[in-house]
């Protein structure tokens, strides 16, 4: 029995692509292959390359190596510093013209508050990633608070804020705090954070991710804020290593899992048909400012086992391997 619908491309906020500099992880071309067999039309691109996407010329590589698939376009994501680690502010001026979308630090987190804020009052996008979700959610929500005014004042532009791969209760709390009284931030979650928790995690890396996997409290507050609207968007976190590096001791093991070729039917086994295209589709495009111009076919009733092996992405291995989902994107 098989249900086949049409569906708006995804769109994923949130992936490591790894090239330049990591290709022995990814490729741009195994990246966009494993985001298109995912049913992504769409993917913005971290900026924790080698080189750093700090400069134009990376930009530029990135894009000009992603146009030729017609299949997909790949956004870069700029940094918001040099280098990632310096508390100097690239220029976002020319980082965009070069084609950046939007800026973060990626797993590099801003921890200074000035340069936070100088960066909001750029009124560019601001992708925010968390360290300690707990107190940094609080004090960067204080400092949007803060650009808000100055910029209802004439003094810098509107901020534009939006939180990477929200995984706790306590973090969600503050947000949707945060929105009811009328702060326009925008947040995310992940699969991994509304399928596992810390009690799944094994002695090697294939579970260690950054923010690591919660309690069974915090899962579940992530999948009550999916249904309330907290979390606006689903994005992969697509973080691709070695089989090598996974499998070593968890303490010495990167973070990061891949996604791209999972998270729908991860996605609809929680929330409905309609649901996974808002959260997949919709905001994501409303957030970047973008239109999304590709239809995609999935099955919504196919079955089937999840094989890291079979990836298209250059990454063959995964938490999810073994696991029967529901519901597949179809590739022509």
């Amino acid at each position: 029995m098989c249900k086949i619908v049409k569906l708006p491309a995804f769109i994923d906020m949130h992936v490591h692509l790894r090239e330049p500099g990591f290709t022995e992880k990814e490729t741009l071309q195994t990246g966009m292959a494993s985001a298109t067999a995912g049913g992504f039309g769409t993917i913005c691109a971290m900026p924790n390359t080698k080189p750093v996407a700090d400069n134009p010329e990376t930009i530029r590589f990135i894009r000009k190596i992603t146009s030729k698939n017609l299949a997909i376009d790949v956004f870069p994501i700029g940094a918001v510093t040099k280098n990632l680690v310096t508390t100097e502010l690239n220029d976002f001026h020319i980082l965009k013209k070069a084609g950046a979308i939007a800026f973060s630090n990626d797993g590099m987190p801003i921890l200074d508050k000035n340069v936070f804020k100088e960066a909001l009052k750029t009124g560019e996008l601001i992708l925010s990633h968390l360290e300690d979700e707990k107190n940094e959610v609080i004090w960067q929500l204080n400092v949007f608070e803060e650009v808000k005014k100055e910029s209802e004042q004439g003094l810098c532009k509107s901020p534009r804020l939006h939180f990477c791969h929200i995984s706790t209760l306590h973090a969600l709390d503050s947000i949707k705090k945060a929105k009811q009284r009328g702060l326009k931030v925008t947040c995310e979650t992940a699969p991994h954070y509304f399928t596992f928790t810390k009690n799944d995690v094994t002695s090697n890396g294939v579970y260690k991710m950054n923010p690591p996997l919660g309690t069974n409290d915090d899962k579940e507050a992530v999948l009550a804020a999916l249904k309330d609207g907290t979390i606006d968007v689903i994005a992969t976190d697509h973080a691709p290593h070695t089989v090598e590096e996974k499998l070593r001791p968890y303490e010495k093991s990167p973070n990061g899992i891949v996604g791209l070729e999972t998270a729908f039917p991860l996605a609809l086994s929680v929330l409905s048909l309609d649901e996974v295209v808002e959260k997949m589709c919709y905001n994501p495009a409303k957030i970047l400012g973008i239109e999304n111009k590709r239809e995609i076919e999935v099955d919504l009733e196919e079955e089937w086992i999840v094989k890291s092996a079979e990836f298209k992405s250059k990454c063959k291995i995964s938490p999810y391997e073994g696991m029967k989902l529901k519901g597949k994107v179809i590739c022509k």
